[in-house]
C-alpha cells in the first residue's frame, strides 16, 4: 500500500507542477506475458519526471496518468511477483492521448541458484517466444528514421542484415535472400503483400499501403523463426493494428507532396471500452513529377488506400476485433517507345475472437478473407512485342491458437491454419512471334498448417523455446515437417547469449505452379505443378552486451542452407535455365519447366551498436558482412543476384525542446547507407544486336558486380504542441547527395551500346500533419 500511496501523491504534485504547460494523458493496460491476464495493482511510474508521476492498474489491468507534460518520457512498471518492465523513447504530444500496452513476466526463484537478471532489451520482440534475430519496432521509428516516410519496409533497411535492391521500391533483401521469402502477417494471420504497385508473387512494391496512423508496435524477424511462423524462408513482418481511443474522439490530417491522409478514432457507446479506428489516404506521385523529381521514370503513378479496426469487448472474458485494409494503385506510361498500364489492387478483412478460458489459458480464432488483382498491358511501339496479364487471387483463412501457462516456468502454444485459395490466372506474350499463353488457369487449392511450441524457463537465467511447424500443400500433396529451437541465456546482468536453429519452407507463387505448355495432343501440360516446397535450414548464434540502460551491442552470426530450390530440368538446353535458379527472382513467375533440385547457402556476421533515444539523442550503427551462393543445373556454385557482400548503416538524430515553455520540438535525423552492388549477368552484345533487345550471357550468370551503393538521407521536423492540438511540419530527403546508384546494365539499340541503368536521385517529401 505504501508504494501505491506514494505513486498517487507523486502524481498529484506532478499535476500542480505542470499545470501551466501543454499536457496529455498516458494510459494503457498491463497484462501477464504468458496468460494475457490483467496484472492488478501494478505501479506505472514516469521516471523521467521530477517529481515523478504515476498510477496503479485496476482490476482489468488498466491505468491512467493525467496531466503528463509533453515531451519524451521513460516508464517503469513494477508489480509484486513480476520482473520489472521498462519503456523508453515514449513520445507524448498534446494532440493525441498515449496508450501503452505492456506485459510483465512472472518471476520465480530456484533453490541454491544465483539469479542473474539481464536488463530488458530495447527493441525486444513483442513475441516472447522469439529467441534470436528478432526485434520490435515502434510507429515512432517509422516516422523518425530519415527517409522511412512511415513505411515499415523502408524503416527496416536500417537494421542489420537488411539491404535494398531498388531505390524506387521497398522490397528488402534479408541476409542475401530473395525478397520473395518474406512473410507479411497482420493481427496474427498471413496477409497478401501490403504494398502499392506490387507485382504477382512479390513481397514489396513502390509504397506501403499501410498508414502509420493505424499501426501499433510490431515485430520484424530475420531468421530462425519460432514454430508459429510458417511459409517464410527469409524474414517476417508481424504487424499489429492499434486500438482506437475508447474515451474520446481524436483526429489526424496530413497533407504533403505524396497526397492527403485522414484518420479518426474514438469510443463506441458510452461504456464498455469499445472503440473504432479508421484511416483513408489518397496520393499521387505526379506532384513530384511536376517539380522535376522523377519516380518510376515516365510513369504516372496514383494510389489510394484505407484501413480500420473496430475493438469490441464482448464480456469480461471475450473480445471481438474486426479489421481490414485495402489499396488500389495504377501506373501508366505512354511515350514514343512504349505504352503500358499496370494496376495492382488488394484488400483484406478479418475478424478475431479472443476468449480467456481461465486465468492461465486463452484461445484466439481468426477468420480472414483476402483478395489481390494485378493486371498489365504492355506494347513496345517500335518492334510490336507485347504482353498481357491478369492475376486474381482470393484466400479464405481460418486460424486458431491455444495458449496455456502451465506455471511460471512453462508455457505451451499450439495452433492450426487452413488456407483456401481461389485463383484466376492469365498471362500471354508475343516476344518470339505469335501470341503464346504462359498461363490460363482458374481453380482452387488449399494450404494446411499446424504448429506446437513450448517455452520453458529452465532457470531464471535460461529460457528455451522449442517447437515444430508442419505444412501441406493440397495442390500436389507436398509437405514439410519443420523442427525449431531457440535459447536465451543471461550469463551476466548485462550480457545475454542466444542460439536458434530450425527448418523453414515456402510455397512458390500460385502462378508458377500453373505454368503451361501445349502437349502434342493439344492439351495444356502443367509442367511445374509438382514442385516441392523450397526449404531453408537456419542456424544462428548471438551475443548481446548492454553497457548501460540506453546502450546495447549485439553480434549475430548465421548459416543458412537452401534446398529444393527450383531450377531447370536435366534435359534443358536453355542457357537461362541451365545456369540460373529461382533464388535470383524478385517477383512474378517463370514460364519455363522447373524441378526442385537446386541448392544454395547464405552465411554472415552482423554487428549492431545502438543508443536508444535518451537525452534527446539516438545513434545506431549496423554492419553486415555476408555471402549468398546458389548452385544451378550446371552444378557450378555462383554468387546469387543479391550477394552484395556488405551493408553498413549509420543513423543519428537529435531533438531540441524549444519555445517559451520548451514544449515544442525541433528534430534533425540523418542516415548514411553504404553497400556492395548487386550481382548482374553480363549483356551478350552479339545476341542483343541480332534480336534488337537486351540478351544476357547466362553462361556467366551473376558474375559481374555492379558499382557499390551509397545513399545519404536526412529528415528535419518541427512539432508545435498547443493546449489541445499538435502540428508537425517535416521534410524527408532520400538520397540527399543525388547520387545515381547503379541498378543494372542493358543494351541500347539506338546507340548500339551497353549502358548503365541508374536508380532514383534526390526525392524530397514535405508533409504537414495536424492532430487534435
Amino acid at each position: 500500500m505504501k508504494k501505491y500511496f506514494f505513486s498517487l501523491i507523486a502524481a498529484a504534485f506532478g499535476v500542480a507542477a505542470f499545470a501551466q504547460q501543454p499536457t496529455q494523458t498516458v494510459k494503457g493496460r498491463i497484462v501477464d506475458t504468458e496468460s494475457q491476464q490483467p496484472v492488478i495493482g501494478a505501479n506505472v511510474i514516469i521516471t523521467s519526471l521530477n517529481p515523478i508521476q504515476g498510477g496503479v492498474t485496476d482490476t482489468e489491468g488498466n491505468f491512467r496518468i493525467p496531466q503528463v507534460p509533453v515531451g519524451r518520457h521513460s516508464i517503469k512498471v513494477t508489480s509484486l511477483g513480476y520482473d520489472d518492465a521498462f519503456l523508453q523513447e515514449i513520445s507524448v504530444g498534446s494532440g493525441k492521448e498515449v496508450e501503452l500496452n505492456m506485459r510483465l513476466t512472472e518471476s520465480f526463484k530456484a533453490l541454491d541458484e544465483v539469479v542473474v537478471k539481464a536488463q530488458k532489451e530495447t527493441g525486444a520482440p513483442l513475441n516472447d517466444m522469439v529467441s534470436v534475430s528478432g526485434r520490435s519496432f515502434t510507429v515512432d521509428q517509422t516516422k523518425r528514421f530519415a527517409a522511412s516516410v512511415n513505411d515499415p519496409a523502408r524503416m527496416a533497411l536500417s537494421f542489420a542484415g537488411v539491404a535494398t535492391n531498388d531505390d524506387g521500391g521497398n522490397q528488402i533483401v534479408i541476409r542475401g535472400n530473395s525478397p520473395k521469402g518474406l512473410l507479411w502477417r497482420m493481427e496474427g494471420v498471413e496477409i497478401p503483400n501490403p504494398n502499392h504497385f506490387a507485382a504477382e508473387g512479390s513481397s514489396g512494391g513502390g509504397v506501403s499501403a499501410l498508414s502509420a496512423n493505424v499501426l501499433g508496435n510490431s515485430d520484424f524477424l530475420t531468421g530462425a523463426f519460432p514454430a508459429e511462423y510458417g511459409n517464410a524462408t527469409s524474414g517476417v513482418f508481424d504487424l499489429k493494428l492499434r486500438k482506437g481511443n475508447n474515451e474520446k474522439r481524436e483526429y489526424a490530417m496530413q497533407a504533403g507532396v505524396l497526397g492527403l491522409d485522414f484518420a479518426a478514432e474514438g469510443p463506441i457507446g458510452a461504456k464498455g471500452g469499445a472503440s473504432y479506428l479508421a484511416n483513408y489516404r489518397y496520393s499521387t506521385l505526379s506532384i513530384l513529377s511536376k517539380v522535376g523529381v522523377q519516380v518510376g521514370g515516365d510513369a504516372v503513378n496514383d494510389f489510394q488506400d484505407g484501413a480500420f479496426k473496430v475493438y469490441l469487448p464482448y464480456d469480461e472474458k471475450a473480445v471481438v476485433s474486426v479489421w481490414g485494409m485495402g489499396g488500389i494503385s495504377t501506373s501508366t506510361i505512354n511515350n514514343e517507345e512504349t505504352k503500358e498500364k499496370f494496376t495492382s489492387n488488394r484488400g483484406i478483412i478479418g475478424v478475431n475472437y479472443l476468449r480467456y478460458i481461465s486465468n492461465k489459458a486463452y484461445m484466439e480464432t481468426i477468420v480472414s478473407y483476402a483478395a489481390t488483382k494485378q493486371s498489365g498491358d504492355f506494347v513496345d511501339k517500335e518492334d510490336g512485342t507485347a504482353f498481357q496479364q491478369n492475376f486474381i487471387n482470393q484466400t479464405l483463412r481460418i486460424s486458431t491458437l491455444f495458449n496455456y501457462k502451465l506455471n511460471a516456468r512453462n508455457t505451451i502454444r499450439a495452433g492450426a491454419i487452413i488456407n483456401h485459395m481461389d485463383f484466376n490466372l492469365f498471362d500471354q506474350d508475343n516476344e518470339d512471334g505469335p501470341w503464346v499463353k504462359n498461363v490460363d488457369q482458374q481453380g482452387s487449392t488449399q494450404l494446411f498448417q499446424a504448429y506446437g511450441q513450448l517455452k520453458s524457463r529452465l532457470s531464471p537465467n535460461v529460457t528455451v523455446n522449442a517447437g515444430v511447424h508442419a505444412m501441406l500443400l493440397g495442390l500436389n500433396k507436398q509437405h514439410s515437417i519443420e523442427p525449431r529451437v531457440g535459447l536465451k541465456w543471461a550469463v551476466a546482468s548485462r550480457s545475454t547469449v542466444s542460439f536458434g536453429a530450425g527448418l523453414h519452407s515456402k510455397t512458390e507463387s500460385i502462378s508458377t505452379y500453373f505454368t503451361q505448355i501445349k502437349a502434342s495432343e493439344g492439351q495444356d501440360n502443367l509442367i511445374n505443378k509438382d514442385l516441392k516446397l523450397m526449404k531453408s535450414a537456419h542456424l544462428v548464434a548471438g551475443y548481446e552486451f548492454r553497457p548501460s540502460a540506453s546502450w546495447r551491442i549485439l553480434a549475430e552470426t548465421y548459416y543458412q542452407h537452401h534446398y529444393h530450390v527450383p531450377i531447370g530440368p536435366a534435359n534443358t538446353t536453355s542457357p537461362f535455365l541451365l545456369h540460373n535458379s529461382l533464388m535470383n527472382e524478385i517477383s512474378g513467375f517463370v514460364s519455363d519447366s522447373l524441378v526442385s533440385e537446386g541448392t544454395g547457402k547464405s552465411y554472415g556476421l552482423e554487428l549492431t551498436i545502438e543508443k536508444s533515444l535518451t537525452g534527446g539523442i539516438y545513434l545506431m550503427s549496423t554492419t553486415s558482412l555476408y555471402q549468398s551462393k546458389y548452385t544451378g543445373r550446371d552444378g557450378i556454385e555462383r554468387d546469387s543476384r543479391f550477394n552484395g557482400k556488405f551493408v553498413q548503416n549509420l543513423l543519428a538524430g537529435k531533438e531540441w525542446r524549444v519555445g517559451k515553455n520548451k514544449t515544442n520540438i525541433f528534430a534533425a535525423n540523418i542516415k548514411l547507407l553504404a553497400a556492395g552492388g548487386n550481382m548482374s549477368t553480363p549483356v551478350d552484345l552479339g545476341k542483343s544486336r541480332e534480336k534488337g533487345r537486351t540478351e544476357r550471357d547466362w553462361t556467366r550468370s551473376y558474375s559481374e558486380q555492379l558499382p557499390h551503393y551509397f545513399r545519404g538521407d536526412v529528415r528535419v521536423s518541427y512539432t508545435k504542441n498547443k493546449k489541445r492540438t499538435a502540428s508537425t511540419i517535416s521534410l524527408d530527403v532520400q538520397n540527399v547527395t543525388n547520387r545515381l546508384n547503379a541498378f543494372d546494365r542493358y543494351y541500347d539499340k539506338k546507340t548500339d551500346r551497353v549502358k548503365l541503368i541508374t536508380q532514383t536521385g534526390l526525392i524530397p517529401v514535405l508533409n504537414y500533419r495536424l492532430e487534435f
